[in-house]
């Protein structure tokens, strides 16, 4: 096992990117780390979310659940369908509209709310377990910045505020 601690250096190709080189490490170890806590729970990465948004407000449309999670159509309805075969949720047509397509939990889906509750706390106790109180916040603080700065990038310019 390789010392995490022993910083590695980024490729020479990253020189100009040493913050977003970071943060694509951290991102790849944190989303790996959670994929295995997801698997031993049966989940694949993206489906917690699903999940967690239907707990929140069961009987969303697909559409819904689309924006909710910032995740793209054909990743949203492989997830849906992958839990609906392990009978996570069912998927039915809205009355108020037939074109909708209404999600909702089944009894097996809504029993996933405390291991779901568990892997977030200890995904949260180890991403923050050497870190102070003033540095989470900070952490936080930056990661919402940098998410806004890319979110304004990619706006079309008439929509950038």
């Amino acid at each position: 096992m390789t010392d995490v601690s022993a910083q590695q250096q980024p490729p020479s190709t990253a020189h100009g990117g040493p913050v977003s080189y970071a943060i694509f490490t951290l991102a790849r170890a944190h989303r790996g780390f959670a994929a295995g806590m997801l698997r031993e729970l049966g989940l694949h990465p993206g489906q917690e979310l699903l999940l967690m948004q239907l707990m929140d407000r069961d009987g969303q449309t697909q559409s819904e659940l689309l924006e909710s999670v910032g995740l793209d159509h054909s990743t949203v309805s492989k997830s849906l369908r992958r839990m609906q075969e392990a009978g996570l949720v069912v998927r039915e047509q809205a009355e108020h509209d037939r074109r909708a397509t209404l999600v909702r939990l089944t009894d097996k889906g809504r029993a996933m709310r405390g291991p779901i509750e568990r892997m977030w706390t200890t995904l949260e106790e180890t991403t923050i377990r050497d870190l102070d109180a003033d540095q989470a916040q900070a952490l936080i603080t930056v990661a919402r910045t940098i998410e806004r700065s890319i979110a304004q990038r990619t706006r079309p310019p008439a929509d950038r505020r």
